[in-house]
């Protein structure tokens, strides 16, 4: 499955539009569900995960992300609030441009808004799949469902390449099935060579 990296932009056509260079802590928050969306993250180096949390304080995380990849544009372009948190889970370094600025990168250069576009297009795509999947009764099409839309926001095309970062107990959590079903369907799916179980780390 050929997936599209969302988004990568060459950091010196960022820093021509006045981008600068942010550093956060591990645990550090980088902007919280309900805030104003500012800005364009680019990931240099760290990993980041965007989250939210229920009315009973249970955390739903909704992606790991790491270098080269970007976040929070999605809401540039609404008159809208961050849905999620953004959440360093190591020490991150991040280009950030501000709204305006991107805004005219893209206006100035129509072929990265039209990368945008792709990426964009196939988030909304494989959530889609997502949310089609987690209404079967079958774990293991929720399984596939939610690896898909994992995997659709990383660069790469090879079989099984794709690290897992979530728990048994996070995907649980992401799928509604229990832990138990979580560990017998993902070994049945390792049995069909649907994916790679190392280490307990899951490759799909």
């Amino acid at each position: 499955m050929k997936t599209i990296s969302c988004m990568n932009i060459e950091p010196q056509i960022l820093y021509s539009f006045g981008a600068e260079d942010k550093h956060y802590a591990s645990k550090e928050i980088i902007y919280n569900e309900g805030d104003y969306a500012l800005y364009y993250y680019q990931i240099i180096s760290g990993k980041v995960k965007q989250n939210n949390y229920n009315e009973e304080g249970k955390e739903f995380i909704h992606n790991i992300l790491g270098e080269k990849q970007s976040f929070g544009e999605p809401m540039l372009f609404l008159e809208k609030y961050y849905v999620m948190n953004a959440v360093c889970l190591s020490n991150v370094e991040i280009i950030r441009l501000p709204k305006k600025n991107f805004i005219e990168l893209l206006e100035e250069h129509p072929n990265l808004a039209m990368e945008m576009n792709a990426c964009l297009s196939q988030r909304l795509y494989f959530k889609a799949i997502m949310l089609q999947s987690m209404s079967s009764q079958n774990p293991i099409l929720r399984l596939k469902g939610l690896l898909d839309y994992l995997k659709s926001y990383h660069d790469g095309d090879c079989e099984k390449c794709f690290h897992v970062e979530f728990t048994r107990q996070q995907i649980a959590n992401l799928t509604g099935l229990r832990v138990e079903t979580v560990i017998r369907a993902l070994k049945k799916m390792e049995k069909e060579g649907n994916l790679t179980i190392k280490d307990r780390k899951i490759l799909y």
